[in-house]
């Protein structure tokens, strides 16, 4: 694709939470978080690449002390739809006894958020939060797959923005947009 393919995308796509609902939904977000984490020592992890736009603008509401760092493992890299799960960067760090709070753009179908958190576990940390700022209303989600902290539900179309790419562009957009129906 071109960049010009990229505006056109843009231009034609539906705004279906603007910059404004979008800050309100994390502000909220940060909140419950602070009730819930305040005092635990928390380790935040961003879930690259779609958790940077959420982690950057959650984290500096967040009124208590937390260590940061991020991971890399990923279902869909360029493409629509996900595949199996790849790591490309795992925790360095020890999560043994540790409060950690994963963040991440958008809880989709779960399974690569319920991969991640199983991994955790695993490692040894005392509890494992999670928290998106979209979650996509539909009923293929992997079983038991929920967030602890979500900011947004919206309907299940092909999103960007907020962290979320298309075709790797877009997830700078400050609002979130929805590519077009096909029968519109």
């Amino acid at each position: 694709m071109v960049l010009k393919d990229m505006d056109d995308i843009r231009n034609k796509a539906d705004c279906l939470k603007s910059e404004q609902e979008v800050e309100e939904a994390l502000s909220r977000m940060a909140q419950e978080i602070a009730e819930r984490l305040a005092g635990t020592d928390p380790v935040a992890f961003c879930i690259m690449n779609g958790g940077l736009f959420v982690t950057g603008k959650l984290v500096d509401k967040l009124p208590f002390a937390l260590e940061l760092d991020y991971l890399h493992a990923t279902r869909y890299g360029a493409e629509l739809f996900g595949g199996n799960l790849l790591w490309k960067v795992k925790p360095e760090r020890s999560l043994k006894g540790r409060t950690v709070l994963l963040i991440d753009d958008i809880l989709d179908e779960g399974v690569t958020l319920a991969e991640i958190t199983k991994f955790c576990r695993e490692e040894g940390a005392a509890e494992v939060y999670t928290a998106v700022l979209v979650d996509k209303l539909h009923d293929r989600k992997a079983p038991g797959a929920k967030a602890d902290f979500v900011g947004l539900e919206v309907e299940d179309r092909f999103l960007f923005g907020c962290g979320m790419d298309i075709a790797g562009y877009w997830r700078n957009l400050p609002a979130l947009y929805a590519m077009k129906e096909q029968n519109q």
